[in-house]
């Protein structure tokens, strides 16, 4: 569908003038990019290459077809967890090492392919070989899967699952804000949306560092996130059916409230955590000054 272009000194004559952005969305790059898009070429190959190869060939192509697209898929799974591992400062390792299955997988489906198109049925020995040097390309381009959490020393992990049910559910209503709003069709609206996204999981990593801010922050993950998403399908299915501009406006300003107030939340718990920093190195001068210990 065309979008209108539009910029700082673009006409726009009946669009009423919005509130204006603070700050710009963060660009995101989805982790799967191309080159794990083409691992699924070669399930597509292996099936176009045995289709007339014979019952034995068609099966043996079927199967390592299904192999390696199995893999190709873990492996998207599989980057797309560590990257996700990545961006955090404390994270649990990935509970199924999604990139190593796939290696194997790659591998079982190689070594399937090449079983597939030998003229002997009793040499095994080359379609091992080719499967096993399969597995371990794989692992050297792509690599594996984090092994071991990072920053979890010291961290209650009753209170980490908690905070990861928060943080699961608010990453779903936020997902579905981006999926409604694509049906309003209003670029605007958009980056307005994404704005508010990029400032709703600032507050949900601080959350995720110091899950001692849970109890603040739950209201502002869960109804106020669940509010942002009614609120954002009901404009979505509004502006798709007329393009009202006073509702565009009005739901703008909602997300500028809602920024706004999530902003500040997120600056509050900064601070707090700051604070208790600071009394926690206040009490530990005063014991050492009763020990007869001086700070220089």
């Amino acid at each position: 569908m065309a979008k209108r272009y539009g910029g700082k000194f673009s006409p726009d004559e009946k669009a009423p003038s919005d509130t204006g952005t603070p700050k710009r969305a963060r660009a995101e790059v989805d982790p799967a990019g191309g080159r794990i898009n083409v691992m699924f070429v070669p399930p597509i190959v292996l099936l176009a290459t045995t289709f007339s190869d014979g019952a034995r060939g068609l099966t043996a192509g079927l199967v390592g077809a299904g192999l390696l697209a199995l893999g190709a898929w873990l492996l998207r799974e599989g980057v797309q967890a560590e990257a996700a591992y990545n961006v955090r400062k404390i994270a649990r390792r990935p509970a199924i090492p999604r990139k190593i299955f796939a290696a194997i997988l790659t591998g079982l489906g190689a070594a399937t392919a090449v079983y597939a198109h030998l003229g002997s049925a009793s040499d095994l020995l080359s379609p091992a070989l080719y499967g096993l040097c399969a597995g371990v390309l794989h692992i050297a381009a792509f690599g594996l899967d984090p092994l071991k959490s990072k920053g979890m020393e010291g961290v209650d992990t009753f209170q980490q699952d908690r905070v990861a049910r928060v943080v699961d559910e608010a990453e779903k209503l936020l997902a579905a804000m981006t999926d409604a709003i694509k049906r309003a069709g209003d670029r605007r609206a958009e980056e307005r949306l994404a704005v508010f996204q990029a400032t709703a999981r600032d507050l949900i990593r601080t959350v995720e560092e110091d899950p001692r801010d849970l109890t603040a922050a739950r209201k502002y993950l869960s109804v106020y996130l669940r509010g942002a998403r009614d609120a954002t399908i009901k404009f979505a299915d509004i502006y798709a059916r007329r393009r009202d501009d006073q509702a565009r406006a009005d739901y703008i300003a909602l997300l500028d409230d809602l920024d706004q107030n999530f902003a500040a939340r997120n600056q509050k718990s900064l601070l707090d955590d700051r604070s208790d920093l600071t009394v926690e190195i206040d009490v530990l001068r005063e014991r050492l000054s009763r020990e007869g210990v001086r700070l220089e």
